[in-house]
């Protein structure tokens, strides 16, 4: 009878030896560029007259500042600042230098070789506490935006049905109807008009309330809109690398890193100025608004706006003829067919232009406050461009544009949490962090060296694998930042790699005590122990998907480190080390070895 010959063991093929090889150059690629680190830079956007770089230098020179480098390409240019410290001043001194126009953005340039950065490689993004920064929580304020949609409501319902009243009550709105108007054919068309809205009929009064989940996607779509507005805010500011996330139900968080002076980006964040136009009325009626204009007049505007500010695509601030300042605006298509239209049957009439932004009464409640900054007589019709006045100094008029370049917020929002974080300190972060990831590499290499001999160098090797695979995976996944208690994260991955060989080389030793040979407690030994990993690692990656899904900044940083960890440390613990000990021992018949 023929024999049939044993199943080979502790055998790899050939092509999961050159994938093994490749992930792990690939891993090393991709955190070469973070050991080479980062410098403080400036990026300037040109868009007047262009400034050779010998003319910045000699900016920044005058003002004590230096340059390492300074690269022009185009309408862009980048200049390598020698200190973190100077990014500050030197925006400072340049703003006052360039054209107006033109904008300094705070960036960091990665100091990597060229062909690195070509192969699109790049080095890990620091978090606030890292790198040093502003960091804002803001709550967005919801009961201004239901009263607008409850005023929206009076307005088209009494615009329907003129024997109407509308007030808004605590719980929604009340509808009142007088003479020989059909409650029912009233109700039918709130229905129909507002099937959002839960409405109820008793007699000739009809209430209406937002429903639970109307109420619910009004918040989720203002906040939505609020962050994207304010990511638009701080692109106006010139900060490159900032982090806007929503934060619970109604909150926003803000990182500015880089930033150390915040006054300027507090006013711009916190700012809820919009801007519209209103035809003035004749008369001053309860459908009209009653406003007062820059010499405090009384003057009296058509409530429903010819158009808003979510139509102004570009405002520039500007000097006019008589040498007050003014805001050139430009309007998209359906802004300017609004504004055309409108002035091309209104010609000889005035039209107003009002300013508006949210306050904090004496109850702490936010309330709009309007005025009117300017009325002129229409003289001929307009279209997407136009330009208004009597918006008080030149600083004003540029921080009137800023907005309106950026949005007006469809919410008012309050600073409710501010922290500054210096980038001397966050140096020290990163000093202290990195020094504790080296203390407890260290002597964790050490110990398994010793006590395990020769396969102990086989985990330190895959241990020393695995921080370059850590580094490499959150350098390459994109929005991961490197915060501090991700660096937590990654002395707490050491400590799991090594339970992985542990776990690995005690089984190794238990099969020989059975009278196996070396290379059959190798096979047995990684199989019996790999479903034990999987399952210790399995239930610690729920924690780390559950902690990112419900935490935020750098509880977030931490479970992205812990999750990456799992992977990584799965891949050389079981994976790197079985190809290692398969290529020395995978074919030792010893039966008396020391492990």
């Amino acid at each position: 009878m023929k024999k049939h010959s044993p199943q080979p063991i502790n055998r790899l093929a050939k092509w999961k030896y050159i994938v093994l090889v490749m992930s792990l150059i690939v891993m090393l690629l991709s955190a070469l560029p973070s050991i080479y680190g980062e410098n403080a830079a400036l990026h300037i956007n040109h868009r007047g007259q262009v400034t050779d770089a010998t003319q910045i230098s000699q900016y920044l020179e005058h003002s004590g500042i230096t340059s390492t480098s300074i690269k022009q390409n185009g309408d862009t240019t980048v200049v390598i600042l020698d200190s973190p410290m100077q990014q500050a001043k030197a925006q400072t001194v340049l703003k006052q230098h360039l054209d107006p126009s033109s904008t300094v953005a705070l960036a960091m340039e990665a100091a990597a070789p060229q062909w690195l950065l070509n192969a699109g490689f790049s080095p890990i993004a620091l978090g606030l506490d890292l790198r040093g920064g502003v960091q804002f929580l803001l709550e967005v304020d919801m009961a201004p935006v239901y009263q607008a949609h409850q005023q929206m409501v009076i307005d088209e319902f009494t615009t329907e049905f003129r024997a109407s009243r509308g007030r808004i009550t605590n719980d929604g709105v009340q509808l009142t109807l007088f003479g020989n108007t059909d409650p029912h054919q009233a109700r039918s068309f709130v229905r129909q008009q507002f099937p959002d809205w839960d409405s109820s009929l008793q007699g000739n009064v009809i209430r209406l309330s937002q429903s639970d989940e109307e109420r619910n996607t009004l918040r989720n779509l203002t906040v939505q809109q609020n962050l994207q507005i304010m990511r638009e805010r701080i692109s106006e500011l010139g900060i490159t690398e900032a982090s806007v996330q929503r934060q619970g139900e109604n909150r926003i968080r803000i990182e500015l890193p880089g930033v150390q002076d915040p006054a300027a980006a507090k006013d711009v964040i916190g700012a809820t100025a919009s801007l519209a136009f209103h035809a003035v009325a004749e008369n001053h009626s309860g459908r009209t608004l009653a406003l007062t204009d820059s010499e405090h007049h009384p003057i009296s505007l058509e409530r429903r706006a010819i158009l808003g500010g979510e139509h102004i695509i570009d405002a520039r601030a500007g000097v006019g003829d008589m040498g007050t300042a003014e805001v050139n605006i430009s309007l998209d298509s359906a802004g300017g067919r609004k504004m055309s239209q409108f002035t091309r049957s209104n010609i000889g009439n005035p039209m107003a232009t009002v300013y508006s932004e949210y306050s904090r009464n004496a109850k702490g409640e936010s309330e709009q406050v309007s005025k009117v900054i300017s009325v002129a007589t229409i003289q001929s019709q307009l279209g997407s461009r136009f330009r208004i006045t009597g918006v008080g100094t030149i600083q004003d008029a540029q921080e009137l544009a800023l907005l309106l370049r950026a949005g007006s917020l469809t919410a008012p929002v309050t600073i409710i949490e501010e922290r500054t974080i210096g980038p001397s300190l966050g140096a020290e972060n990163v000093k202290n962090g990195f020094a504790a990831l080296a203390l407890g590499l260290g002597l964790t290499l050490s110990f398994i060296a010793i006590w395990y001999r020769r396969l102990g160098w086989v985990a330190n090797t895959a241990l020393i694998a695995n921080m370059v695979c850590l580094f490499g995976l959150i350098a390459l996944l994109p929005g991961a930042v490197l915060t501090l208690p991700g660096i937590a994260g990654m002395v707490l991955t050491v400590g799991m790699a090594v339970d992985t060989n542990v776990l690995i080389f005690e089984r190794i030793k238990d099969k020989m005590r059975e009278g196996r040979t070396f290379a059959q407690s190798i096979d047995r030994g990684f199989h019996s122990a790999f479903h034990s990993i999987f399952d210790a690692n399995l239930t610690t990656m729920i924690v780390a998907i559950a902690l990112y899904a419900i935490g935020n900044g750098p509880i977030q940083g931490f479970a992205i480190t812990l999750g990456l960890g799992l992977l990584t440390s799965m891949f050389t613990g079981v994976f790197l080390s079985r190809a290692i000990i398969n290529l020395v021992w995978g074919r030792d018949q010893r039966r008396e070895v020391r492990v």
